[in-house]
């Protein structure tokens, strides 16, 4: 399957290599998109004049970028290459700066950045065998750029990459193998996590109010799972730690919960959420909660909850009340951090 090919079967976009001819667009992407003040066309034709040879073979520019059906840009990414005194992890003395990530306001959050940052990383490592990156991000971006590899304050993020064999030409080439430990370096990060269910003998759902989170103040029985658990076992060994009480098994399972970053945690959320089953009165007033993290119990009808919660916590919580009364397991795509 071609690079065209598997754009089309996946829906993911794809991103091509700019050229000289591309320079204007990147110039205006920039203008609109990251600069706090939009450049006078003086200073678009400034820009472009500077960036076109750049962007040439023999130029020190390379950028990779998204096609708007409408014509023009939907997304860029800008990297320059610049000398720096070698050292180990960068033994031909060459590092690449990141300098211009846009994507259009009405293509975000559909992964575009990552596909054009993504391609021109993989292009300097790979074909140019640069080892030895670095971006200023903004606060909103850090995630993007932390699962990518980069580290440091977003000031200054810096990542170094193994170096590697330039890649095969044509759009029938294998990626270019890596070693498992660099491998798992490049790949998608994220924190996994799990919870039970639980309500009344009446269905109302069962939370627990934080002491630690206002944002998110009732929250499930539940929590982030650690290193050699899976996610039963998690789940029961949190249940005991908050409430005291140990969930019947076999488990079944009610919802899968995904996540993306934002600005309140960089990494992927992935979240599996156990019925726990109708709790008598007795067994609720049994409950012993860690004054650590909880202080409150509370049963409510689901929809005395909506005033209490944010939008997405509620609308999880709605989705696994549908999933218990139904009995199918709900897949809750959208848990992501900072989308309230």
């Amino acid at each position: 399957m071609n690079r065209d090919t598997a754009s089309a079967a996946t829906g993911r976009p794809r991103a091509r290599p700019a050229g000289p001819a591309d320079a204007e667009g990147i110039v205006r992407m920039r203008s609109e998109h990251v600069l706090s003040e939009p450049l006078s066309e003086e200073w678009i034709r400034r820009c472009t004049d500077e960036l076109a040879p750049r962007l040439s073979e023999a130029g020190d520019a390379r950028a990779f970028v998204i096609d708007a059906p409408d014509g023009g840009l939907a997304a860029c990414a800008l990297g320059l290459i610049h000398l720096v005194l070698p050292a180990p992890a960068y033994p031909r003395g060459l590092a690449a700066r990141v300098q211009v990530v846009a994507t259009r306001p009405d293509v975000r959050r559909r992964g575009y950045a990552r596909t054009v940052v993504s391609a021109l990383l993989d292009h300097l490592s790979l074909v140019e065998g640069i080892t030895l990156f670095e971006i200023h991000a903004s606060l909103e971006a850090a995630p993007l750029y932390r699962e990518l590899g980069f580290a440091g304050s977003p000031a200054l993020m810096r990542m170094t990459r193994p170096n590697a064999p330039a890649a095969a030409s044509g759009p029938e080439s294998d990626p270019a193998w890596l070693p498992p430990e660099q491998y798992a370096e490049t790949v998608l990060k994220a924190t996994a996590f799990a919870c039970v269910y639980f309500t009344d003998e009446d269905d109302r759902p069962l939370q627990l109010r934080s002491v630690y989170s206002p944002g998110h103040p009732w929250q499930l029985v539940g929590g982030t799972m650690d290193p050699g658990e899976r996610p039963w076992e998690t789940a029961v060994r949190e249940c005991r730690e908050e409430t005291g009480l140990t969930p019947a098994g076999p488990p079944r399972l009610l919802g899968t919960v995904y996540g993306l970053p934002g600005a309140e945690w960089p990494y992927s959320t992935i979240g599996m959420i156990f019925d726990g089953g109708r709790l008598t009165p007795a067994r609720i007033r049994d409950i012993s909660l860690n004054p650590r993290e909880h202080d409150e119990v509370r049963v409510l009808p689901l929809v005395e909850w909506k005033a209490l919660m944010p939008p997405r916590d509620f609308a999880r919580l709605s989705a696994l009340e549908e999933a218990r009364r139904t009995g199918e397991a709900v897949y809750f795509g959208t848990w992501d951090w900072g989308n309230e």
